[in-house]
């Protein structure tokens, strides 16, 4: 009997260190892809800090107005004023679609069927 423990006490143990050791390299596994993502997160944030200040420098006010004059013959663009715009009031919407019916029901019968007198 005391062999049988002894032997099931020695197998526990290695069954154990066995699983601590799947758990040794899958922690470091998820733990080396978590530093890559971070590095990844790093990159495209400074690769869009980048982007924006691009975007910036091409929107500044007097490099648009350059571009609209020296294209002006083939864009045609020029600059807006207030009394361009109109009021809400002033657009003409559309007026809603007339829904469709589908299953007509008719009632000139019901009042005869039910016998009420008009």
């Amino acid at each position: 009997m005391r062999t049988i423990l002894f032997i099931l006490t020695t197998l526990s143990v290695i069954g154990l260190a066995f699983w601590a050791y799947r758990e040794n390299y899958a922690t470091q596994k998820a733990l080396s892809d978590t530093q890559e993502l971070r590095r990844t997160i790093r990159a495209s944030h400074a690769r869009l800090a980048v982007l924006r200040a691009e975007w910036a420098y091409l929107n500044r006010p007097d490099r648009l107005r350059d571009l609209a004059e020296l294209n002006f013959d083939r864009l045609g663009l020029l600059p807006l004023h207030p009394d361009q715009f109109g009021r809400v009031d002033e657009v003409a919407y559309p007026p809603d679609p007339l829904l469709p019916i589908t299953n007509p029901v008719d009632v000139s019968n019901m009042t005869a069927a039910t016998g009420d007198q008009p």
